[in-house]
């Protein structure tokens, strides 16, 4: 089974330096650690190294720098800057593959991919859709303005319910238009909606040390398992599994191990069973 993302592999301001992050490295090391074969398409400056995400097959198209972000976090919450930004990724030639993964950051990708894609299953994180940056790199929200041309041709979107600020009025017109819709909402688990019907799906117990990522593992980690199942409520459930795993690792550490994903597996089988009798 062969797994694409599309999007921008970024690095990320953090005391001491930078890492790499970014929804496509997140994704796509869940992904091998899944048992994917993967790769990604994205912009990143020609010096990036990237040598250490192993397992990954990566088309860069070069770029005069790579996307960079930092967070900032304060009482009143979140401020986000955009220090650099890598360009648009365009679609040029046919996509083939088992899974594509849409996953802009910063309204990187032109949704025309969603023309290029022949047959694949598609998967949506949309939250580089929904941000926009001043001159001085400062991040805020904005419309996703081609919320419904997306939504209909995706086969499963994830978005956290804190890309729209808690507005579930705004989530259930998305989910009314989309097949499959999570809303994450960490420690509380994510809301799936089939065709605007929703059930809620409690997250797993962890000790948080560090939320980075884990929107993006539990992305990678439901739209693997509703490509090979089909099953959005246990795909939701796997998902929580492994990324309540993650949050209890910093950085990129937080990818799940053969044995977390083991585990979630026997965890998932088990509360299925149990479902259907």
């Amino acid at each position: 089974m062969r797994y694409v993302a599309i999007g921008h592999v970024c690095q990320d301001v953090v005391p001491g330096g930078m890492v790499l992050g970014g929804t496509v490295t997140y994704s796509a090391l869940t992904a091998v650690a899944l048992g994917w074969e993967t790769a990604v398409i994205t912009h990143a400056h020609a010096d990036l190294d990237l040598s250490s995400l192993r397992g990954i097959d990566w088309r860069r198209i070069p770029s005069r720098q790579t996307t960079t972000f930092e967070n900032i976090y304060t009482p009143g919450g979140r401020t986000q800057i955009l220090h650099a930004w890598a360009g648009p990724i365009r679609s040029d030639s046919a996509l083939r593959a088992d899974v594509v993964h849409m996953a802009p950051v910063a309204d990187e990708i032109d949704p025309a991919w969603l023309d290029q894609i022949d047959s694949a299953w598609i998967g949506v994180t949309p939250q580089g859709w929904m941000r926009q940056w001043d001159a001085s790199g400062r991040v805020t929200p904005r419309e996703w303005q081609q919320a419904e041309t997306v939504l209909r041709r995706a086969d499963a979107t994830v978005l956290s319910i804190d890309d729209v600020a808690g507005e579930w009025a705004r989530i259930e017109r998305w989910a009314a238009m989309a097949r499959v819709l999570v809303a994450t909402q960490g420690q509380v688990g994510c809301t799936v909606y089939v065709y605007g019907s929703s059930t809620h799906v409690p997250a797993c117990v962890a000790e948080e040390i560090d939320p980075t990522g884990a929107g993006d593992i539990f992305a990678a980690a439901f739209f693997t398992q509703m490509r090979s199942a089909h099953d959005p409520i246990a795909a939701a459930r796997f998902a929580n599994c492994i990324a309540s795993k993650s949050v209890t690792r910093r950085g990129l550490s937080s990818v799940p191990t053969p044995q977390e994903v083991d585990n979630c597996f026997d965890l998932v089988t088990t509360k299925t069973r149990r479902h259907a009798a």
